[in-house]
C-alpha cells in the first residue's frame, strides 16, 4: 500500500493510492497515519479495504509529510563509504547516530528554507524508515517486524552550523523545513527488498547522488535493533539511513544551496519529493 497524507499543514488526512494513482480518503477509516494506526494488524484491515468503496479525493492536493505525530526524527550519519570518504571521515564502528527536531518534518514538495546566516545548506537523499510497532532490545532477526514501511527524507543539513558551531549535529539539521517526508508510506510487505533501491538526488535538473542502498554500511535490521538497544522505537518514530555519496560539501569545488534553487529526489518505489529553497 502506498498511504499518504494530504491538505493544509497541520490539517492534513490520512489518504491512500488506488491502482490508478488516485488518493482515496481514509479519514473516514482512521484519524491519521500515526501511533496505533501504523500497527500491522491495522495495516492489514486498510489493506482489506476495497478502495473504490472509498472517497475519491479531487484536485491537486498539497501532500504533507506521510505520518503524523512523530515522536523521534532519529538519523544515521556515515552510512555510506563513499560519502564518508567525501565528509573525509572514516566509517563508524557502529551506527553513529544522531537526532533531528521534529518540527523539521515537512512535506514533500514544501518550500524548503535557508536558515538566517546560512552559507552551507546542503541536500541529503535517504531512505526512510517508520516505526509500526514498539522495539526494545529486539534481535536483527525481528527488528523488521517492528517496521511499518518506507518513505524518502531529504536530510537537509547546514554544514556550518553542523560542523562549526560546537556540540552535536543537530544544529546543523534542525531548522523548519529540513525534513522533507514522503510522498508515501510504502507499507513493509510492499517493499520487496529495502537492500536493493535505488536513489537519487539533482538540484537545478543536474543529477549529483546516484546511489543504491546495497551500499549501506548498516542496514535496515542493524539499525533498528542497534536503536532499540539505547531507546524505545515507538509507532510513528522515523529513522533516516544515511545518504550516498553527492552532497554538495563533497563536491569539487563544494556546492551548496541557495534561493531559487530547485531539489528533486527519490527513492526506487517510494516516490518523488521536489523543493524550491526559499530564504527563511
Amino acid at each position: 500500500m502506498k498511504l499518504l497524507r494530504y491538505g493544509t499543514a497541520g490539517c492534513e488526512k490520512p489518504g491512500i493510492l488506488d491502482a490508478d494513482q488516485n488518493i482515496r480518503d481514509l479519514s473516514g477509516v482512521i484519524d491519521d497515519l500515526s501511533g496505533e494506526n501504523l500497527w500491522n494488524s491495522t495495516l492489514d484491515e486498510l489493506r482489506s479495504i476495497d478502495l473504490a468503496t472509498l472517497p475519491l479525493v479531487d484536485g491537486d492536493p498539497r501532500i504533507g509529510p506521510c505520518v503524523g505525530a512523530v515522536g523521534k526524527f532519529i538519523c544515521i550519519g556515515l552510512n555510506y563509504a563513499d560519502h564518508a570518504a567525501e565528509s573525509g571521515l572514516p566509517l563508524p564502528g557502529e551506527p553513529l547516530v544522531f537526532a533531528k527536531a521534529t518540527t523539521a518534518i515537512c512535506g514533500p514538495n514544501d518550500d524548503v528554507e535557508i536558515p538566517r546566516g546560512s552559507v552551507k545548506t546542503d541536500w541529503e537523499v535517504e531512505l526512510g524508515v517508520v516505526i509500526g510497532t514498539s522495539a526494545k532490545y529486539v534481535t536483527e532477526q525481528d527488528a523488521l517486524d517492528h517496521v511499518a514501511g518506507y518513505c524518502v527524507v531529504n536530510d537537509v543539513s547546514e554544514r556550518d552550523f553542523q560542523l562549526q558551531r560546537s556540540g552535536q549535529w543537530t544544529k546543523g539539521k534542525s531548522h523548519d523545513t529540513f525534513g522533507p517526508v514522503g510522498p508515501w508510506l510504502v507499507t513493509r510487505n510492499d517493499v520487496a527488498d529495502p537492500k536493493n533501491l535505488s536513489l537519487y538526488c539533482a538540484v537545478n535538473g543536474t543529477r549529483h547522488q546516484d546511489g543504491c542502498t546495497d551500499q549501506l554500511h548498516f542496514g535496515v535490521a542493524t539499525i533498528v535493533s542497534h536503536l532499540s538497544q539505547f531507546m524505545t522505537l515507538q509507532p510513528g518514530d522515523i529513522i533516516a539511513t544515511g545518504t550516498p555519496p553527492g552532497v554538495g560539501m563533497g563536491l569539487k569545488p563544494p556546492r551548496y544551496l541557495k534561493p531559487g534553487d530547485v531539489m528533486e529526489l527519490g527513492v526506487e518505489g517510494l516516490g518523488v519529493q521536489r523543493q524550491t529553497l526559499v530564504s527563511a
